[in-house]
């Protein structure tokens, strides 16, 4: 029994030396997260968020810079059985309201509800923008997606939930059901996303529009404002 099981082992090792090293897997790069984190609008129905995966995601606000370190953000994860307490009271796609997004079937079934133990201001906020992207950026990182939501009811999802502080922001987390694709913006153009046979375009300005005493990015906008605008039709897709 012990010789046989010896033998098969070695012939394990062998078939595994000479097939050669197992392919690796792309490095999760900052680049490569932050492609793949876009704003999902729509849902995996059949795909629940566990709590584990939940309290992943809110552990990233333990190693995050805080304004004046005063470390004021709190977090209410909720699960597929409380996600229709909250449902009711969000609005989503706003620049699409035509199409009464999330749509039936697609909506999320988690969420992470973002606190403060202070009354807002500009340093909470600060804290507040730091705090909701990394936490998206752990959720792309573990093979999940989500969407920032602000416009939403805070008294009635405060009442629904019983929290004893005001919320600021919520976070859908769940696996995207979408297909989304950032197009190159310039100046000028519309910045509004929109759709186009079933695919969600996300408008995007490019580096050097971005950049302050860029010469040839003021010309051209002065340009665009003199001529009408073209609309973009060459999308880039995102990794």
């Amino acid at each position: 029994m012990a010789d046989d099981y010896l033998g098969r082992k070695m012939e394990e090792y062998r078939a595994r030396q000479a097939a050669g090293p197992r392919p690796q897997r792309p490095a999760a790069t900052l680049r490569r997260l932050l492609l793949r984190n876009r704003s999902y609008r729509g849902y995996d129905p059949h795909f629940l968020v566990r709590r584990d995966q939940l309290l992943r995601i809110i552990g990233v606000n333990t190693l995050l810079p805080s304004a004046m370190n005063r470390q004021v953000l709190r977090f209410r994860p909720v699960l597929a059985d409380e996600a229709p307490l909250i449902l009711p009271h969000i609005r989503l796609g706003g620049a699409l309201p035509e199409l009464h997004l999330p749509m039936a079937g697609t909506e999320p079934n988690a969420f992470i509800v973002v606190c403060a133990t202070i009354p807002e201001d500009r340093y909470v906020d600060i804290d507040l923008g730091i705090s909701v992207q990394s936490m998206l950026l752990q959720a792309t990182e573990i093979g999940l997606n989500g969407i920032v939501i602000g416009a939403f009811d805070r008294a009635a999802v405060r009442e629904a939930l019983a929290l004893e502080l005001e919320p600021l922001l919520l976070v859908a987390v769940g696996r995207g059901a979408e297909r989304i694709e950032l197009v190159p913006a310039h100046a000028g153009e519309s910045l509004a996303y929109y759709r186009r046979d079933g695919i969600h375009y996300v408008p995007k300005l490019q580096l050097e529009e971005l950049l302050l005493g860029n010469r040839e990015a003021e010309t051209a906008r002065a340009q665009a404002a003199e001529s009408p605008e073209v609309p973009v039709t060459h999308p880039v897709r995102h990794e």
